[in-house]
């Protein structure tokens, strides 16, 4: 990996273990590789492929709704609001047991 690359992701994984969002683990199950996107402000940003857990992954039967629906359903109504959850899902705790 380039010594960049490498650095940053070390720096990434570090702060995700000292926030407790991720833990080390002795073996792992599955894997997915890790994407470093430059970005123009001369910073990365870390992503991870999952197009193989995707291929193994059941199909949610119960979608998320497409833009036409969600703008029927708020047309008509005098305001409404957007959360933005940028970052938030590092935030929401998962049950280790599931």
């Amino acid at each position: 990996m380039n010594l960049n690359y490498a650095a940053c992701v070390k720096e990434e994984i570090d702060k995700l273990l000292k926030i407790g969002f991720i833990r080390p683990v002795k073996q792992a199950l599955w894997l997915s590789p890790i994407i470093i996107i430059p970005k123009k402000n001369g910073k990365f940003r870390i992503c991870v492929d999952y197009q193989k857990l995707d291929a193994v992954t059941i199909t949610d039967v119960f979608p998320l709704p497409f833009t036409e629906g969600v703008l029927n359903t708020i047309a008509g109504h005098e305001m409404y609001s957007l959360l933005d959850g940028f970052n938030d899902y590092n935030k929401i705790h998962i049950h280790p047991d599931n």
